[in-house]
């Protein structure tokens, strides 16, 4: 992709994906097996996305110490380090399912300007939930990350799905596997929370190519589908 290599599984399947900020257009080269070559010129459609108010956030988080300052880096390099891993895993073919279903609060891409402050872009789905709402795989894969108080994401988990794809959870109040446990797509992994910087209880669900922030909404059917699936039973 845009010449950096990436890597297939034996039936040729692989994944990748484009950040928010990424270049519309790309090209993708396919090598075969027999050497020929083939160039697919890929055009992004540009999204426009949304400007949420969140207020309340204590000054403490705001404007954290020296001391809050390192800790929140230390927590960043774990993450980084654990979205930066290689396995061979094919779960990231599978059908994603949601990880806990309700109301979604807050979308990818979105700015947030928290206490009237402009802050980075909202890189995951928030779906609000009451704390202690059970969390389940997405899909199939191996804790990566599972640190029960981070600063700024409280409770975390990072689930590597293979071939770079990873899903992570924040601001949960209890997580039930630790790092290097195999778990099965729908397995109760964790329970929702407001820890970290949060202003209520919520799961903030982000999918990952590597260190690429990607839309969690582009692997699962609709919310609303879901629910009124639910519904009906």
């Amino acid at each position: 992709l845009n010449d950096k290599e990436i890597k297939a599984n034996e039936q040729g399947q692989f994944a990748f994906g484009f950040a928010r900020e990424a270049d519309l257009n790309r090209i993708l080269k396919l090598v075969y097996p027999d050497g020929l070559t083939e160039l697919k010129p890929l055009t992004i459609e540009k999204r426009d996305y949304k400007i949420q108010q969140v207020n309340g956030i204590s000054k403490k988080i705001m404007k954290p110490d020296p001391k809050a300052q390192s800790r929140a880096a230390k927590d960043s390099k774990q993450v980084k380090a654990a979205r930066a891993q290689f396995s061979a895993s094919n779960a990231f073919n599978q059908t994603f399912i949601w990880p806990v279903t309700g109301r979604i609060s807050g979308v990818y891409g979105s700015q947030r300007v928290y206490n009237g402050k402009p802050g980075t872009p909202h890189y995951g789905v928030d779906v609000a939930v009451k704390t202690g709402t059970v969390v389940v795989a997405p899909a199939d894969g191996v804790i990566s990350l599972s640190v029960a108080d981070m600063f700024y994401s409280g409770g975390t988990m990072i689930i590597d799905h293979g071939y770079g794809v990873s899903s992570s959870f924040l601001h949960l109040s209890k997580l039930y596997v630790e790092q290097g446990q195999v778990v099965k797509q729908g397995q109760k992994v964790a329970e929702v929370g407001a820890t970290g910087r949060a202003t209520g209880p919520h799961l903030d669900w982000r999918i990952n190519w590597y260190q690429m922030r990607l839309d969690p909404t582009t692997v699962v059917p609709s919310m609303k589908s879901v629910l009124e699936s639910q519904a009906a039973r």
